[in-house]
């Protein structure tokens, strides 16, 4: 071992992101009695998609009260439907609450991580230094990295060009000619919030999207009030929103014709607001509702009905100096084009970066679609976690259920570790099988066969190549069912290879050998999972409220 080696600084667990998913991993390991871990960051702040999307009209589409942790409840949120702003100055409350800040590694980009299968640790590079961890949750989300289409002679643009995760609060739309270039959830916001200043708005839209009326309002300071004194109206706010969008997942994942009902409402709700025959059947969509994501807003139609504002029906097919020619031949001039794209959902840069035990990285592994056993561990990435993995979106409810179901996982893996290493006398690694990926994949694809993301007739970012690898098939209560428990029957047990048996043969591009037989494996199982994970596998329960006035120190946002 080298001198840098002996130096370089090892951590029980490195968490990647600092959004909802890292700072609950943080949370959760610190209650779990875990305190060796750090956070990586690459920005200087916390708080994820809802630090970088800082657009106008920038907001939650999913209620407050259930878009929240349920170990830290806010009985002060301010609206149904919360904006940017009161997010992330809940996540920076989140992180002074749980005394979180000591862990975080700001500026701490990774660069690169490499399985050492000798050690049975992770090798981590990052912009503020290299570290090795024995386990590594990458929480980076899939709203982190914008997407931009390649549209040829984009770069010849004399104007602002910037995607709505990264706005340019530095141009002046007062006067402009502006182009949106997308109707997705980012750009359903956007329009109405800019539409009064420019002087002139053209939507390129290349598919319509289903519109429901937003049913935003203030929270009152009596219900603030209520909420604050009296902990179970809060609650039974919170199981009310999670009740009823359990009832409406059925829907989605077997019965897509029972939405033609839903498609009703969302036709009603258009032709309150466009009169214009011509305008309404560019908007109406040719798909049945909920194969794209449902989008709610209550002003994106009247902004459209606005004489200064046009729809394109087509994409944006390439640029000429400041014009701007759609796929069906319209060309619009413009002085600043605003991608509101999406992400890189199906192909997360992160994967590039991670090799694993056979030397190839994530990315190329997932070269054939996104897989991971329970939406968490990848076959071939020993002690790796993937928070909002394959396969664990939801297009009905909230995604922080979603996270800490995978949190509780997330606990139980490192009660396994310890039970398993504790007998086997040393340092151990779990390696999710092909087999028990492929089983759980194959699974998730017969129970998609029939929902309306696949047969719903669109093509949408839920899907790679034809494979719906984004979207959970089931209810929130499923899902936590699902990931209650780690089995470990489901993954190889690893082993240093200087503890290997004598004989033993190592598995494919893998120094480190499974030393467990199916008995002792089998006996950890028994003992593990009805002794030790009964306490922490649990979905964490209310344990204090971080309303406004919480928490020290409260960073500024």
């Amino acid at each position: 071992m080298t001198g840098a080696e002996l130096t370089r600084e090892h951590v029980r667990v490195a968490v990647i992101g600092a959004g909802f998913g890292g700072l609950g991993a943080a949370v959760r390991l610190r209650r779990a009695g875990i305190t060796d871990f750090v956070v990586l960051e690459r920005a200087g702040a916390v708080g994820g998609t809802w630090r970088d999307n800082t657009y106008p009209g920038c907001a939650c589409d999913v209620p407050s009260h259930l878009y929240s942790f349920s170990f830290a409840p806010n009985p002060e949120w301010p609206r149904n439907f919360s904006g940017q702003p009161h997010i992330r100055a809940y996540l920076e409350r989140v992180t002074d609450t749980f005394g979180l800040r000591p862990h975080l590694r700001l500026d701490a980009e990774v660069r690169a991580l490499r399985w050492d299968s000798r050690a049975l640790h992770w090798e981590i590079d990052t912009a503020s230094g290299p570290l090795t961890a024995d386990v590594v949750v990458s929480a980076t989300g899939p709203l982190s990295d914008p997407k931009i289409p390649d549209i040829p002679g984009l770069a010849g643009f004399p104007g602002a060009v910037f995607h709505s995760s990264r706005w340019d609060h530095g141009y002046d739309l007062r006067g402009k000619r502006v182009a949106v270039i997308g109707t997705g959830a980012s750009a359903i916001q956007i329009v109405p919030a800019i539409q009064r200043e420019v002087a002139r708005l053209t939507v390129f839209q290349r598919t319509p999207a289903w519109v429901l009326p937003r049913m935003d309002r203030c929270i009152s300071a009596a219900e603030q009030w209520l909420h604050t004194r009296v902990p179970a109206t809060r609650a039974l706010r919170r199981a009310a929103l999670w009740a009823v969008r359990e009832l409406q997942t059925g829907a989605f994942t077997k019965r897509p014709d029972a939405l033609r009902l839903v498609e009703r409402v969302a036709l009603r709700h258009m032709r309150r607001a466009i009169d214009d025959p011509a305008l309404r059947a560019r908007l109406t969509p040719d798909y049945r509702l909920g194969c794209k994501r449902v989008l709610l807003s209550g002003d994106y139609y009247p902004a459209l009905a606005q004489p200064h504002v046009d729809v394109v029906a087509a994409g944006l097919k390439e640029v000429r100096g400041s014009t701007l020619v759609a796929a069906d031949g319209t060309e619009t001039e413009a002085d600043a084009i605003i991608f509101g794209t999406g992400f890189q959902v199906t192909d997360m840069p992160i994967a590039r970066r991670v090799t694993g035990a056979y030397g190839t990285t994530l990315a190329e592994e997932w070269r054939d679609g996104m897989a991971a056993l329970r939406g968490t561990s990848a076959a071939g990435f020993p002690n790796f976690l993937t928070i909002i993995g394959p396969n664990t979106g939801l297009g009905t409810s909230s995604m922080i259920l979603v996270i800490e179901a995978q949190l509780a996982y997330l606990v139980d893996f490192m009660r396994q570790l310890d039970v398993l290493g504790a007998g086997g006398g040393g340092k151990v690694a779990l390696d999710a099988r092909p087999s028990a990926v492929r089983a759980w994949t194959d699974r998730m694809r017969e129970r998609l066969s029939r929902s309306v993301w696949n047969v719903g007739g669109c093509d949408s970012w839920y899907l790679q190549d034809g494979l719906n690898t984004t979207v959970w098939p089931g209810t929130t209560t499923e899902f936590r069912r699902a990931t209650r428990r780690v089995d470990v029957t489901e993954y190889r047990v690893l082993l240093p290879e200087r503890e290997a048996p004598p004989g033993a043969a190592p598995d494919r591009a893998v120094t480190a050998t499974e030393t467990a037989t199916e008995t002792a494996t089998e006996t950890a199982t028994e003992t593990a999972t009805e002794t030790a994970t009964d306490s922490g596998a649990e979905t964490a329960t209310d344990s204090g409220a971080v309303g406004a006035g919480s928490g020290a120190g409260r960073r500024a946002s």
